[in-house]
């Protein structure tokens, strides 16, 4: 257990928001596996002039998901996608399959992971650890076009 002794906080920051600022972001999977967002995101941050406050992302899709993880090791990618296999695999025995075998697990593999994600924007750059990054997973096998709404709340330059 941590002593209260060793946690710390830094000072509060405030600042009235007003403004909001919306994109679509369109991205061409290849099929089953991880896009890297982070610059892209990063980039929407930018153009909108953003300096604190946060970014929301969401995937208008229901087989595909968004997810923060390393981004040092790609084989950390290639083993989440074996675990996410594993988890769920193709020949469970799924009644819906009208959309292909891949496409039930793709469903229940974006309900096990997350439809948006909401990071803190500070000093006008994305509040993300050393080793994070913003992926899109792809969890059907062949390529398919993602849609991905981006939307900063907080306070321009």
């Amino acid at each position: 257990m941590t002593s209260p002794q060793s946690i710390s906080r830094a000072a509060l920051s405030m600042v009235s928001a007003d403004t909001i600022v919306t994109s679509l972001l369109t991205v061409p999977t290849s099929g089953r596996g991880f896009t890297d967002l982070t610059a892209e995101i990063a980039k929407f941050v930018d153009d909108a002039g953003a300096r604190q406050g946060a970014v929301t992302l969401f995937i208008r899709h229901t087989s595909a998901s968004l997810t923060i993880q390393e981004n040092a090791d790609p084989t950390v990618l290639e083993d989440l996608t074996m675990a996410l296999d594993r988890l769920v695999p193709e020949n469970a025995g799924w009644r819906h399959d009208s959309e292909g075998p891949d496409d039930m697990p793709a469903h229940v593999k974006t309900m096990l992971t997350a439809t948006s994600l909401h990071i803190p924007v500070l000093r006008g750059e994305l509040a993300l650890g050393m080793w994070q990054a913003i992926y899109l997973v792809e969890h059907r096998s062949r390529p398919h076009r993602r849609e991905i709404v981006l939307q900063f709340a907080g306070v321009t330059r």
